[in-house]
């Protein structure tokens, strides 16, 4: 493993009563983590595209007692695709998406509307492809051009932290 939820999260200040939104959620790699941080007066939101790997996470959640946390089936490369309303949550966890995705304005802009105001994103992705690992070099999508693309919709760099291996790691701050 190349990056660690636990630690990335430590260093994200994800604090008891929080909403947070994974944005691409997938198999839930941050979900279950963020879930135990924000405790039971907090709710992380799952969201993805992928429907199959939703209902994997919801069985796991379950399995494990694990009951703040909110399933949502949504398009994140569409306007209103996170089926949130605006303002609404205090944390964002974008990992190991930006580098998959075609509409990166609209993962952006998305995130701008539904983050409450000093409301923080977690961008974590890859800076290499690592031997057939991670993704292929002409889609790995550098910290530069994430900064870049936060900054442009709003959001501005508070600070950067240590995501693992072969990963960056950006805190925005909404503005």
């Amino acid at each position: 493993m190349f990056t660690d939820p636990e630690k990335n999260l430590e260093q994200f200040d994800l604090q008891k009563g929080m909403w947070v939104a994974d944005f691409g959620a997938g198999s839930g790699f941050y979900v279950l983590t963020a879930a135990r941080l924000v405790g039971d007066k907090g709710k992380v939101l799952a969201i993805d595209i992928q429907q199959a790997l939703l209902t994997r996470l919801k069985k796991e959640a379950v399995a494990k007692k694990i009951l703040n946390i909110e399933i949502v089936w949504g398009d994140l490369e569409k306007e209103g695709g996170a089926k949130l309303k605006d303002s609404s949550v205090d944390r964002i966890i974008v990992s190991n998406l930006l580098f998959q995705i075609e509409k990166k304005e609209c993962l952006a802009r998305e995130a701008a509307r539904v983050l409450k105001p000093n409301g923080k994103i977690l961008a974590i992705d890859w800076t290499d492809s690592f031997g057939g690992l991670g993704p292929q070099e002409k889609d790995i999508f550098g910290k530069e051009k994430a900064q870049t693309l936060f900054e442009a919709v709003g959001f501005s760099l508070e600070r950067t932290i240590d995501a693992g291996a072969h990963h960056y790691g950006l805190v925005f701050v909404k503005k």
